[in-house]
């Protein structure tokens, strides 16, 4: 049998190949890949501002269905019994366990993390993302079964958009009755926002696009603010601080990918407050910072890449807990075929779309 791949030779350039499918190994399975969105990095990458990834096999925010298991693999990473046919999400990245970062515990920074991510079509076993019609699981990817009431449209995001935020909000410490603001309301911020809002907090969200303030709306925002309409710091400050009987929010995420989101949200936060960035991941990208007011107001700069692989698991547990209450299918707002993936990254590159999809 054969699959399809989607390769990037360069930015913005894309070819396709087939290659017959590969036998998993010991601890690995094949999956046949059923939805893939186009994330935000992919989009990076797809333009070149990634630092180092300018070619290979790009997709990671997938649900596929199991094609075939390697030798011992009989249950998921929660321990759920697996069989072929059976619907998985997957982390794209792997946890070695082994290296300075994993003995420490922080299994998100694992320096062996992106062996196995992205690489050339031509190396074996071929299927390293999930622009393809199949995806390779390494030994070390944590994989989950999907719920049974959580459908296709909805599990594509658990990996990596929910699990990172809900990680990130973690990270936070943020507790019930704070208020949090965040940055951006598309795909990471709709799902921020849900979460935060189940954890019992107030959820301010900011953003420039009218229709993603008015999802964010329908994710559990108890406030927008249109920064197009509050057209500097100072007026978005005092907004928050209206909002917040003057103090600012207890926890900021930066979830825009916007350098000077990330100097204006220091602005946004009450003293000894946390703020947690994730949006921005280009190195290179500056913006002028006040370290002084960090300083005096003390507040905890959280950076967060990646997550600890199990909050796919709780990803996967949120959705079908919230699956009635919020409308997640409703963030895909654009399906492609796999012909089409270069329309997809250009269109989502443009936010011609919030959050695109690729249909198998």
């Amino acid at each position: 049998m054969q699959g399809k791949v989607a390769e990037m030779k360069k930015p913005e350039v894309m070819s396709f190949h087939t290659y017959e499918l590969p036998v998993p190994e010991k601890g690995s399975v094949l999956l046949k890949v059923r939805r893939s969105n186009v994330c935000g990095s992919e989009i990076h990458i797809w333009k070149g501002d990634h630092p180092t990834k300018k070619t290979g096999v790009l997709g990671h925010e997938m649900v596929g269905e199991v094609e075939s298991l390697g030798e011992g693999v009989k249950a998921d990473f929660a321990g759920e019994a697996l069989e072929v046919g059976d619907r998985v999400a997957s982390t794209y990245f792997q946890v070695c366990r082994k290296c300075k970062m994993c003995q420490k515990g922080a299994f998100n920074l694992c320096e062996n993390a992106y062996e196995f991510w992205n690489k050339r079509a031509e190396e074996s076993p071929h299927f390293h993302g999930t622009f393809a019609t199949h995806y390779y699981v390494h030994p070390d990817f944590f994989f989950y079964k999907v719920p049974d009431n959580v459908p296709d449209i909805v599990a594509a995001s658990a990996n990596c958009a929910i699990s990172q935020v809900y990680f990130g909000i973690e990270q936070a410490n943020l507790q019930y009755g704070e208020t949090i603001v965040i940055q951006g309301a598309g795909g990471l911020g709709l799902n921020a926002a849900a979460i935060a809002k189940e954890k019992g907090a107030t959820v301010i969200v900011i953003d420039g696009v009218e229709k993603r303030l008015e999802n964010a709306l329908k994710f559990g925002a108890d406030h927008i603010i249109n920064f197009n309409k509050f057209d500097t710091v100072e007026k978005r400050v005092e907004k928050v601080n209206e909002l917040t009987n003057g103090t600012g929010a207890d926890v900021g995420m930066e979830l825009s990918g916007t350098p000077d989101a990330f100097s204006e949200g220091i602005h946004l936060v009450t003293s000894g407050g946390r703020y947690v960035s994730i949006g921005n991941v280009s190195p290179g990208k500056t913006t002028l910072f006040d370290p002084g007011l960090l300083t005096r107001k003390s507040i905890n700069i959280i950076p967060i890449v990646r997550y600890h692989p199990w909050y796919l698991k709780k990803a996967l547990d949120f959705l079908s807990k919230n699956i009635d209450k919020y409308p997640f299918a409703d963030m895909i707002d654009g399906e492609f075929t796999f012909d089409n993936i270069e329309e997809a990254l250009e269109r989502s590159a443009k936010r011609e779309v919030n959050r695109a999809s690729i249909v198998f």
